[in-house]
């Protein structure tokens, strides 16, 4: 739950949004999406001018919204912005964001702009994302949002984002992602729900399946010919439109729900995909992965 409502403070002044978070997690990308809500966007700002900053926009006409990020790249003053945040929320609406991501996609996406960790290059990427996160943990928990990027494209974050700031709540608006693999390759670790669906018969003792998947239309004859698999479709998307709108209601942008089978090749493919449809039916926006499904 937020520590703090935008509006919610002994003085009103400018709406204030503090993005933080790791290197390479997407702050820019959040960034200009506030910008595209109408928010004044200040990027790097110097942690001892925020409190000023502040003070200018309650007096200003212009200023209603802004949005400001901070990070790693202010060095030993960083350790300064919990306090100063603190006091910060106590005079204006302030609300502070923090973007993070696992390290094997922070990984890639330095590997694929090729910049280096803003912490030098005397030590690998995976050594300075250990030390930032270290760095940031006092700042991640005062955070009132945190948020997993590592699962995002630049389009999703900024509609996370739109959807989260814009003030429009309803059921449609989560985000949600069903992704199927194979539990010899181990769960999903961004999971929040996860299935196990191997009870079902499996497709890969069947020779003329072996080398399919759950999207072939004959594997998914096969699956379905079982009772027991329209029934655990049945249930599970009853469970899941049920739970969605209280996920809505705590606040949650987006839902990664996993089925999982031995090789993730057959029935998880097949139920995820199932799933997926009856989801969508009912009106969610959903996004379907297979994780293991080439493996």
């Amino acid at each position: 739950m937020a520590k703090h409502v935008a509006g919610q403070s002994d003085s009103q002044g400018a709406e204030l949004v503090v993005i933080t978070g790791l290197s390479g997690s997407g702050k820019a990308t959040v960034l200009k999406a506030f910008e595209d809500l109408g928010y004044y966007a200040v990027d790097n700002m110097p942690i001892e001018l925020i409190p000023k900053f502040a003070d200018l926009a309650k007096g200003s006409a212009h200023v209603r919204r802004a949005a400001l990020v901070i990070d790693i790249r202010e060095g030993e003053l960083l350790a300064q912005f919990p306090a100063l945040f603190q006091r910060l929320r106590r005079q204006t609406p302030a609300t502070l964001v923090f973007l993070e991501a696992d390290d094997a996609t922070l990984a890639r996406r330095f590997s694929e702009t090729r910049r280096p960790h803003p912490l030098g290059t005397q030590a690998s990427v995976q050594k300075s994302l250990r030390m930032e996160r270290k760095l940031l943990a006092p700042i991640r928990s005062e955070a009132d949002h945190i948020i997993d990027t590592s699962k995002f494209n630049v389009h999703e974050l900024r509609e996370v984002i739109g959807e989260k700031f814009s003030g429009s709540r309803n059921e449609s608006s989560i985000r949600i992602d069903i992704t199927s693999f194979g539990y010899r390759h181990g769960v999903p670790a961004d999971s929040d729900l996860v299935f196990d669906v191997r009870f079902l018969p499996n497709p890969n003792y069947i020779p003329r399946f072996k080398n399919l998947t759950g999207r072939n239309p004959g594997v998914v004859r096969y699956i379905r010919s079982f009772p027991q698999t329209i029934e655990f479709i049945d249930r599970i998307s009853d469970l899941l439109i049920y739970l969605i709108p209280h996920y809505v209601r705590e606040g949650k942008s987006y839902l990664t729900i996993a089925f999982g089978c031995t090789g993730g090749h057959h029935r998880s493919v097949m139920i995820a995909s199932a799933i997926r449809k009856r989801l969508a039916q009912a009106g969610f926006k959903v996004k379907e992965t297979h994780r293991d499904i080439g493996k």
